[in-house]
Parts: structure tokens; sequence; C-alpha cells
């Protein structure tokens, strides 16, 4: 085997090793008369990229078997391609037979210096084919790689999951459409329903179709994928150097979601090369989960409502998809005495909490003396007037005694005015004014 690229096949040849290396570690090389074939797959094996080259893209293709396959590591050709592009002059990959160790990669620079690598390769890799058909997948879209960049722009850059909500315009409710402003596509963060304090930002992003997309299909129910960044941001950089839209093909959640270029209005018939992403999609459907996260709130409003009639504070919102309230918001239901008991219950805890009140105010009064200047800051208004002390003379209190909100004690006799001051008096810093005598 022999192949030999020059101009600007030599970028896109590497900008497709580029993207197959931000897939996989390894690259399976499938050779025949009529194709020349890149497969990779990732460690986790939830994404899969194939990458096509026909004859007419090489200035030289000769294969003498009548298929030659390999496998390389993607690390040791990245490093081949270290050199500038623009420096390139052609580039030569050759095979000297079917069972050969080794492969030759040789670069002729503009300015006369030839670099020749040989990469060890395995003569019996593990190919894998692809076996999804894009033309039995019902919804697809087609969107211009600069303006995805700029809607996934909008999110986070450690996300790794995102979801595509797709909905029928035409079937749209009057009340869905005038919220949603009639947007049809939702981009939005994936929520991990097994991360209790999730605190990342999760964002949201409702799409025009005919405004964001060149072409837009989907005639059936709403359906969600969620799938992976990562390796989406690198085939759209792929797509974005070789100038060529990006089209999404997929079914529902689940299902694998499968993205290839889109090459003006043909079909890629007449295309030298072909790519192809397949990625695996989240068997949870989100649209499922977000349903079932409201119901869990209305419910914990209905359960949580305490005896005085005020609201309780609602729990963390339920990732099950049952209507009944939360165990937390059940739990917030049993602590606070709220309705969710029997009414005998409800009255008794009532009658016990109010008479628990009652012996906390007068254990309080009785070991607090109650001033008008309200030494700790309470009001007057806010204590019951059948436990208000009346007429008690300060220096009655006890030596010492500290105050419930941990303040120095108001009541020793150093703190209070002597005897014969006047209880009227103000701060000491204050200035003495003498009243002014009688007109006789």
């Amino acid at each position: 085997m022999e192949l030999r690229i020059s101009g600007n096949a030599v970028k896109t040849f590497a900008r497709s090793i580029t993207c197959l290396a931000r897939i996989g570690n390894e690259v399976a090389i499938q050779a025949s008369s009529t194709q020349l074939t890149f497969h990779t797959l990732n460690s986790s094996r939830s994404a899969y990229q194939s990458i096509t080259f026909k004859p007419d893209f090489f200035d030289v293709f000769t294969v003498s078997a009548p298929q030659v396959q390999c496998s390389v590591l993607l690390k040791a050709i990245c490093s081949v391609l270290r050199t500038p592009i623009a420096s390139i002059d052609h580039l030569t990959v050759s095979l000297p037979n079917t069972d050969a160790s080794k492969v030759q990669w040789t670069l002729n620079c503009h300015n006369g210096m030839r670099k020749a690598y040989w990469i060890t390769c395995n003569v019996e890799p593990d190919i894998q084919h692809l076996s999804l058909d894009r033309r039995k997948l019902p919804s697809n879209f087609v969107v211009r790689p600069r303006d995805l960049n700029r809607l996934l722009s909008n999110f986070q850059t450690t996300l790794q999951e995102i979801t595509i909500i797709a909905t029928n315009p035409t079937c749209l409710t009057p009340d869905t459409a005038t919220e949603i402003g009639g947007k049809a596509v939702e981009l939005r963060s994936y929520i991990d329903p097994t991360k209790e304090n999730d605190s990342s930002l999760h964002t949201q992003l409702w799409i025009d179709p005919t405004e964001e997309f060149v072409q837009y299909n989907h005639i059936t129910n709403p359906v969600d994928v969620t799938f992976g960044v990562k390796e989406s941001k690198a085939f759209l950089s792929f797509c974005e150097g070789c100038e060529v839209d990006i089209q999404f093909y997929f079914d529902k959640a689940g299902e694998p979601i499968l993205m290839a270029p889109k090459f003006g209005l043909d079909d890629g018939s007449n295309s030298t090369f072909d790519a192809t992403l397949v990625l695996a999609t989240m068997l949870m459907s989100q649209l499922n989960t977000a349903s079932s996260s409201e119901n869990p709130q209305a419910a914990g409003t209905s359960y949580g409502q305490a005896n005085d009639g005020r609201q309780a504070p609602v729990q963390e919102r339920s990732k099950g998809n049952s209507g009944l309230p939360s165990d937390q918001t059940r739990i917030w239901s049993d602590l606070s005495g709220s309705r969710t008991r029997g009414g005998n219950d409800a009255e008794h805890g009532k009658e016990r909490n109010e008479s628990d009140n009652v012996q906390r105010e007068i254990q309080k009064i009785g070991a607090i003396h109650i001033s008008e200047a309200g030494a700790a800051g309470r009001n007057m208004s806010d204590i019951p007037n059948d436990f208000r002390s009346v007429g008690r003379n300060p220096l009655e209190e006890p030596q010492g005694m500290a105050d419930l909100e941990g303040h120095a004690s108001q009541h020793h006799p150093s703190n209070w005015v002597e005897a014969d001051d006047d209880d009227d008096e103000g701060d000491e810093s204050e200035l003495c004014v003498q009243s002014t005598p009688p007109y006789h």
C-alpha cells in the first residue's frame, strides 16, 4: 500500500487525524482498491468515528492486496504531523506488505528537508463496523458549525453531557408556544439525578429552528437525546475546518445519535471524503425526569403546611417519577407538625407546643429582668401581658447572671445607677443642664 497527498488535501488529512485523536487512542486503517477508511473507538465504547477517503483524494493511491488493514497509535501519528502543515509539500504513507510490522510516513518539505518516520503497527486489528443506517432515523437537522459553536458558548466549558429536545412546531399548545416563544428545539445541560448536592450551573436554551438551523425535520412526539460534549466538539471543529455543515440524525433517548458532514445540496456522493460520528445516548429520558421533578414540588407544598398556616420550606426535588412527596418533605412535615398526621394528633401536638411555649416564657421572665431599656433588644409587645414584670427592683436580681444571648449581664449592681442618683439620668457622657429656677 502506498498513498501520497499534497496541497489542501494535507490539511484535511491532518484535521482528520486530530479529530480521531480526540475520540480514541488507536486508529484502525483499512484500505481497498476503492477507498481508505480510518476507524476509532473510545475506551468506554460510547463513541465511534470513521473517516473514509476516496481514491480521488490522493495524488497516488496504490493497494496491491485485495484488502490491507492494520492499526497504529494516534499519538504517534500526531507526532509526525507536528511539522507545520504550510511547510509540507507532500506526505507519503507506505506499507511494504500485509505482514509488515511498521508503517513508513515521509514528509517532504518546501525547503528540501525530508523527514521519515517508522511507526509500529498491529497487522491484526480489531475493526468495528457501523451497522446504523442514517436514513432510518426519523429526526434530523442541519446546522452551521459557526452557529452551533455560538449556541454552545452559552454553556459551561466543563459540561460533559448535553441534552437536545426536539418538538414539532405545529403541535405546540398555545400556552407552551407563548411560554417558549414558539421555539421548537431546546438545548439543556444534563442534570445527573444521582448527585444530591449538585451546585453546578444548569442552562436551558430554546432555539427557533427556522432561524438557527439550515434544515430541521421532526414530525413525531417530543423526543430528547443526551450525549457527550467532548466528542461532539471534536467533530464540530473538524467540520468547521473543512467548511462544511454538520448534520444530526437521532431517534429517541437510549438510541445512538449520528453526526455527519453536509456537503451543500448534494448527498456527498461527489465529495472525496466522508466522516461519521456515532455517540451513545442516555437511557433515561430528560422529558420524564423534568415532568416528575415538578410533581414533588407541588406535593411538598400541600404536605408541608404547618399548623399555624405558614408554608413549610420545600425540600430538594425528588428525582423519582412518583407524584407523592419525597422522603425529605415527609420528614419535614413530621417535625413541623403538619397536616399529614391525623386530626387528633395534630390538635394534641398543637396543645403541647403551646404549653411548651408558655413554660419557656415563664422560665425566661423568671430568670431575666425586663427593663424599659430592653437590655437584650426585646420588645415588650412580644411578651404576653400576663407575664410582664412590673415594678421589680433591679437590685433584687441575682448577682452575675448571664444573658441568654451570651452578652454581659445587665443586672449586676455595678451596671445600675446609685440609689441617690436620678432615675432619668442618661449616659455619663451626656451634658448635664440645670433647670431654670422658678420666676416669682
